[in-house]
């Protein structure tokens, strides 16, 4: 089947000048409402991924997501909230984007044309066969990604994709490719509507499901959340005197020795 690149399909949608406030809001979300439906036809191949990148992990191994422009955001995003979210140590998810640090917030131009800055990028890292690299393009044709998953494989670093159209050039690169099809966007070619919720539910599953298995998660809770404002730390107490079956005297005082909800309940048991 040849290369069709959805995401750049025009609207099915016309003359969007003319949408009244409601009628706008109102077709995004009917455009919205499908994407669930579409990630979930892919789930065995996110397995598959979560799967081989937890067995790195097991082993020490660290994840790295790179990308352009709102891809890229997205991985650092993701990235940036597991160290409070589940106390894991900084740089053990990693976030990389064409154009760097002032490309978080700043478009820089042609970056994500340079294919092999992206594999330079991850050197600064040291990366390594241990590691395991999430390539994120919604188009599957971004050079700078592409290029990094390329030297991956030459180096034996396992990797997996997730982009937007079937049979992406991405696709046959990665090792555990995922296609997330949502279909043309609601303003022509603006992937940071349907494509990067998409993506943004699938990085949700990724990095959700792998500190599950490295068992930073403890029933439903987040019992190695770092307690870094008075609202985490309200919810910290609440946390350990439900499992630890104490009052929230007792919790405070706990919380306020040992600083982590784990570490109370392992002193409590």
């Amino acid at each position: 089947m040849p290369f069709k690149k959805v995401t750049e399909e025009s609207s099915i949608y016309r003359h969007l000048e003319k949408k009244s406030i409601g009628e706008i809001i109102a077709d995004i979300n009917k455009e919205d409402m499908g994407i669930a439906s579409s990630v979930k036809k892919s789930l065995s191949e996110i397995e598959k991924l979560i799967t081989a990148l937890t067995k790195k992990m097991r082993k020490g191994g660290r994840l790295f997501y790179i990308g352009a422009g709102t891809s890229g955001r997205l991985g650092i995003l993701d990235a940036s909230e597991c160290p409070p979210t589940y106390g894991v140590p900084e740089g053990l998810v990693v976030g990389v984007i064409a154009g760097g640090k002032r490309a978080i917030i700043h478009a820089i131009e042609r970056a994500e044309d340079d294919e092999e800055q992206g594999w330079e990028d991850l050197c600064e890292y040291k990366i390594n066969d241990g590691d395991f690299v999430v390539g994120i393009a919604s188009s599957g044709t971004t050079p700078y990604v592409i290029g990094a998953l390329k030297r991956c494989k030459e180096h034996g670093i396992l990797t997996g994709s997730i982009s937007c159209n079937p049979d992406s050039p991405i696709s046959n690169v990665a090792d555990y490719p995922v296609e997330i099809i949502v279909g043309p966007e609601f303003v022509t070619g603006s992937t940071r509507m349907k494509s990067g919720t998409a993506q943004k539910m699938v990085l949700n599953m990724i990095s959700t499901t792998a500190m599950i298995q490295l068992g930073r998660v403890e029933d439903n809770k987040m019992v190695n959340m770092k307690l870094t404002n008075k609202k985490i730390f309200q919810r910290a107490i609440r946390m350990l005197m439900e499992k630890g079956n104490i009052g929230e005297e007792e919790a405070t005082a706990l919380l306020t020795k040992f600083k982590s909800v784990k570490k109370a309940l392992d002193n409590l048991r």
